[in-house]
């Protein structure tokens, strides 16, 4: 006999391990939200990962991204309004072991947790003359701390640990652009494939909509979750953490967000 699920269509979404896509992933985690006629299938990799697949692969339906990454792509996924991470106010840290400035750092040794990411290039648009040390994202404060560079563009969960781990800032980049720009910085999108077809797309963003409203719906329990991938932060740091990078921008990117995005691939031509 054929199983009821024989019939869905798998849809593949690629996210990082982490505690705030895992929030987001919450509704499809509980069965609460899906993705009408298909079966979500979940892609764990980190998002440098995702951006090499996604540029030379293309072949997720629905994967995270960073922003600098979807510029090689924007041919063959469109962007879901929901679902992208801004920092307003806040953002990648660049960070040193003595106190420093951007300007000190021309020719000097900075990690990047990766090319593609959109750490990388809010970088290379404030500061082109350093020379970029591509190291995995969570060994980056150590190997600043190690001396191997001579400073490092952190994000994720580093980004509230690094003062206890010694490091000093040297810029925040989502405070340089609500400062110079008024404008949030973006960070990560979701996307979807265009051959997905309009009525496909349209699915896919409805169903990620849900889940997304169902952890808020269900705050505690989301937070409970999501902490699963949250590398060692306790609670009240978790659900900092999370909401920085899940909230009303997340639900909807609006207006500001999308002037975000165009400043950002305006500063990077």
């Amino acid at each position: 006999m054929t199983s009821p699920s024989a019939s869905l269509r798998t849809i593949r979404f690629g996210h990082s391990p982490d505690a705030d896509d895992a929030y987001m992933f919450y509704g499809f985690h509980t069965g609460e939200a899906s993705i009408a006629g298909c079966a979500v299938e979940h892609v764990l990799k980190d998002i440098q990962s995702l951006n090499v697949r996604a540029i030379e692969q293309g072949d997720l339906e629905i994967t995270a991204v960073s922003a600098h990454a979807y510029a090689f792509i924007a041919d063959r996924y469109a962007v879901l309004q929901c679902g992208a991470s801004f920092g307003d106010g806040y953002g990648p840290v660049v960070v040193a072991k003595r106190p420093a400035t951007l300007e000190s750092l021309r020719g000097k040794r900075v990690a990047i947790p990766g090319r593609l990411t959109t750490a990388a290039l809010l970088l290379r648009t404030e500061c082109p003359e350093a020379q970029t040390v591509e190291v995995m994202f969570d060994d980056i404060p150590r190997a600043v701390l190690a001396g191997e560079v001579d400073a490092g563009v952190i994000i994720h969960e580093s980004q509230l640990t690094y003062r206890a781990e010694g490091l000093e800032k040297v810029v925040d980049f989502g405070e340089l652009w609500k400062e110079r720009d008024g404008l949030p910085v973006p960070l990560g999108l979701d996307v979807v494939r265009r051959d997905l077809g309009p009525e496909l797309m349209k699915a896919c963003s409805v169903g990620f909509r849900a889940s997304i409203d169902a952890a808020f719906a269900h705050e505690e329990e989301a937070i409970r979750y999501a902490l699963q991938f949250g590398r060692g932060l306790d609670v009240p740091s978790g659900k900092k953490f999370v909401h920085m990078y899940v909230n009303d921008t997340t639900l909807d990117m609006g207006e500001r967000g999308r002037a975000g995005l165009a400043k950002l691939y305006e500063r990077a031509v």
